[in-house]
C-alpha cells in the first residue's frame, strides 16, 4: 500500500450514479458526532483474501457513533451499503502470505479524527487511487 492511499472506511457505499453524489454528500453532512482518537495497535492477517491489516484493540465510542449515525442517514436517504459489521481497520499489504502465528508486534499509531471524507475510488494500472470528493468536520470536543 503506498502511504496516500492508508484510509479506514466506515462505510462501504460501492457505485453511486453522479447525480445522487449531491445527495449522498448532503447526507454525510447530517452527522454531528464529535472528534476522537482512533489507535491502530495491532498487526493482523486475513488469510482468506490475504491482507495484513492494521487494527486498535479498543474502538472509541465516538466511532462506533459516527458510524451508526452515518448508516441511519444513508438509509434515511435510501442510498444501499454495505451493512456488514464495522471492524475499523488499515489495509497494510495486499496479496500477502502468512501462517496461524500471529504477527510481529507493532508500535501504535494514532490518528485525531477531526473530520472524515466521501472518497471515490477507481483502479489504474493494478493500483488503488482515491479521490476525496468531499470532507464533513467533526464537532470539537474541545470545550
Amino acid at each position: 500500500m503506498r502511504g496516500e492511499t492508508l484510509h479506514a472506511t466506515l462505510v462501504f457505499i460501492g457505485e453511486i450514479e453522479q447525480p445522487r453524489l449531491e445527495a449522498l454528500q448532503l447526507a454525510a453532512q447530517e452527522v454531528g458526532t464529535e472528534g476522537f482518537e482512533l489507535c491502530f495497535d495491532v498487526a493482523r492477517y486475513w488469510g482468506h483474501n490475504h491482507i495484513v491489516y492494521a487494527a486498535p484493540n479498543h474502538v472509541p465510542q465516538q466511532m462506533v457513533q459516527l458510524v451508526g449515525a452515518l448508516e441511519q442517514r444513508l438509509a434515511r436517504h435510501r442510498f444501499k451499503f454495505d451493512q456488514r459489521e464495522h471492524k475499523p481497520h488499515i489495509t497494510l499489504l495486499r496479496n500477502a502470505r502468512w501462517n496461524d502465528t500471529s504477527l510481529p508486534a507493532m508500535k501504535p499509531v494514532c490518528w485525531q479524527i477531526r473530520d472524515f471524507a466521501l472518497v471515490q475510488s477507481s483502479h489504474h494500472d493494478g493500483l488503488a487511487d482515491y479521490r476525496v470528493l468531499a470532507r464533513i468536520p467533526l464537532i470539537s470536543s474541545v470545550g
